[in-house]
């Protein structure tokens, strides 16, 4: 049986999956209604980014499964390479 994120990644091409990866930083701050999220993984310089509904414990430590993809975003007309989440679970 396939988990989940092997269908995804099977799916849509440029998705990726890691397993068991650490996070050394995490911050949520809120914007309307969404809480933003951004998470740094261990020997990653590139931010993690997702949305959430409601605010969610610090992940900061712990050890996580993540499907995300490659985007990038625009601040002060400068361009930055970011990963969208697509799926993120505790490990």
């Amino acid at each position: 049986m396939q988990s989940d994120a092997s269908k995804l990644v099977k799916k849509h091409q440029q998705l990726t999956h890691s397993d068991n990866v650490k996070v050394t930083s995490h911050v949520q701050r809120q914007k309307d209604d969404w809480y933003l999220n951004t998470i740094l993984i261990e020997n990653c310089e590139i931010p993690f980014k997702y949305k959430r509904k409601k605010q969610y414990k610090s992940l900061k430590g712990a050890r996580v499964n993540i499907t995300y993809y490659p985007a990038s975003e625009t601040v002060a007309g400068m361009e930055f390479e970011i990963m969208k989440v697509v799926r993120i679970k505790v490990a």
